[in-house]
């Protein structure tokens, strides 16, 4: 999966597939955002984050073509190198005027290498395993009926006994069970996809597992996947602003 759907991705990337750049964005933007505002504790106001982010993915658009999954280095850490750089940037820039100096900001090259990545840290780590989670969530919710994905929402992530849902919707508690079971196969299909997208080393394929999101259905435990689920959506949910929030239709 990690050679298949992920070295695809990053093809169409470099194809300047308009949609992938879209996709990427909505992955990890708001985690590049959320990640430079705390970087720039302060010094850098809403507006100044919104550009560093643009040019971030400006410069990884420059940069694509040297990407080489194969050698096992995350994206995601690659991607934080070049908002740091860029970041970098910005402070240079600010320091020099007011130094009253012209220096020149360095321009992003080969020196940010998978060997010289920043230490991205855990907890940018775990906002990016919970962007992937989110965003199979928008998708199966798009996918999925209305009347199904209420049960889901109302059952999993509102913690309701199928018994207040089945009365609230006016179904039957089997109804609420047996298409509770279709939009978990669907979440399942989704997650298997967003993680295979945009995971890039075998360690990151495994963050599902070992967060209890078990993908193989006939090896899991469909309570204890929702539990899961639930933890990781309330989690995204109460994150700081720019942490990419799980949107609702």
């Amino acid at each position: 999966m990690v050679q298949s759907l992920s070295s695809r991705f990053i093809g169409r990337l470099k194809a300047r597939d308009p949609e992938a750049w879209f996709e990427l964005w909505q992955i990890f933007g708001p985690v590049i955002q959320g990640t430079l505002t705390r970087w720039g504790r302060g010094i850098i106001g809403a507006e100044t984050v919104r550009d560093l982010s643009q040019e971030t993915l400006a410069a990884l658009s420059d940069a694509i073509d040297r990407h080489d999954p194969n050698k096992g280095a995350r994206f995601s850490t690659w991607l934080l190198a070049i908002a740091r750089h860029t970041l970098g940037d910005e402070l240079d820039r600010r320091n020099a005027l007011k130094r009253g100096s012209g220096k020149r900001p360095a321009s992003y090259d080969d020196s940010w290498s998978a060997g010289k990545l920043p230490d991205a840290g855990i907890a940018y780590e775990n906002a990016v395993f919970r962007a992937k989670v989110a965003a199979a969530i928008r998708q199966t919710e798009v996918e999925s009926d209305f009347m199904d994905f209420a049960i889901y929402r109302m059952r999993v992530f509102d913690g309701k006994p199928g018994k207040d849902v089945a009365l609230n919707l006016g179904v039957s508690e089997p109804t609420v069970s047996r298409r509770l079971s279709k939009v978990r196969t669907v979440l399942r299909g989704r997650l298997s996809e967003v993680i295979g997208t945009y995971s890039f080393t075998p360690e990151e394929l495994a963050e599902a597992e070992r967060n209890g999101l078990a993908l193989n259905p006939k090896k899991a435990d469909d309570t204890h996947f929702d539990d899961a689920l639930a933890e990781i959506y309330h989690a995204q949910v109460d994150s700081p602003p720019g942490a990419n929030p799980i949107e609702h239709r």
